[in-house]
């Protein structure tokens, strides 16, 4: 009959032991003393030399694009179309992060010619001059686009009433005309605007803020454009003409009524 195991976690945890004689054991120890050295042999590659030459060759590649991105910063920009297109693909291919910071508002910008842009918010310069009208203008770009004032030119089409802009800002504005949006609420009295600029006008109803004052007669006005009509009854400028009778008006409200109240 089997005996059963009296004691049977003792069972589980038991091992089993060889007995080494004493020469071999040292034997052992010795072997396990001395470190495993292992030699690999691997064969040369053809393709090693080419990838060396590649990379090599990617290397000179940097250092040239490194060298024209210094010799490009030392140079003054414009910022315009272009330098805004330069300066995004300085963004995302440059490796090196490079800042310039404006000495007034501490505000960084990555290239040059952007802080050279900036830097005329402060000190007011506008070195950009319109031919027809003199108006001027801190940028290239901005010029550019008060030109299409006198050109007529609008490149910008909405796909509802085809009515034409000259500039794409002007066109998002009016697209919220066929959609019905109206972002910009007052704090005041909830009213809500098409765009934040005349939101801004708005409000100037609750402060009570005239920032436009006429040069000649001191009356002051809420908006630029107020002003601007204002101006007419001084120079006596009426730019706006009846396409029947040809009389002609300071601004478009009054050219509308007269048409429609006399045609």
């Amino acid at each position: 009959m089997r005996r059963k195991n009296p004691h049977p976690k003792r069972a589980e945890n038991a091992r089993t032991v060889l007995k080494v004689p004493k020469g071999e054991r040292e034997e052992l120890r010795e072997k396990e003393e001395e470190p495993l050295v292992l030699c690999l042999q691997i064969p040369p590659d053809d393709d090693d030399d080419e990838d060396d030459e590649e990379e090599e060759e990617e290397e000179e590649e940097e250092e040239e694009e490194e060298e024209e991105e210094e010799e490009e910063e030392e140079e003054e920009y414009e910022m315009d179309e272009q330098t805004r297109k330069e300066e995004t693909a300085f963004r995302k291919g440059s490796k090196r992060k490079r800042t310039h910071e404006c000495d007034v508002c501490e505000k960084v910008f990555r290239v040059p010619s952007a802080l050279a842009v900036h830097m005329r918010s402060h000190t007011r310069e506008k070195p950009y001059e319109c031919d027809v009208c003199e108006k001027r203008f801190t940028r290239a770009s901005g010029l550019k686009m008060h030109m299409r004032i006198h050109t007529n030119e609008k490149p910008y089409e909405c796909d509802v009433c085809e009515k034409r802009f000259s500039q794409s800002s002007s066109l998002n504005t009016h697209m919220r005309i066929h959609t019905n949006e109206k972002a910009y609420e007052c704090d005041v009295c909830d009213k809500a605007f098409r765009d934040s600029g005349a939101l801004t006008n708005h409000k100037r109803i609750h402060t009570k803020e005239k920032p436009y004052e006429c040069d000649v007669c001191e009356k002051r006005f809420r908006e630029s454009g107020h002003l601007q009509t204002h101006m007419r009854i001084h120079t006596n400028e009426k730019p706006y003409d009846c396409d029947v009778c040809e009389k002609r008006f300071r601004n478009s409200s009054n050219l509308k009524r007269h048409v429609r109240t006399q045609h």
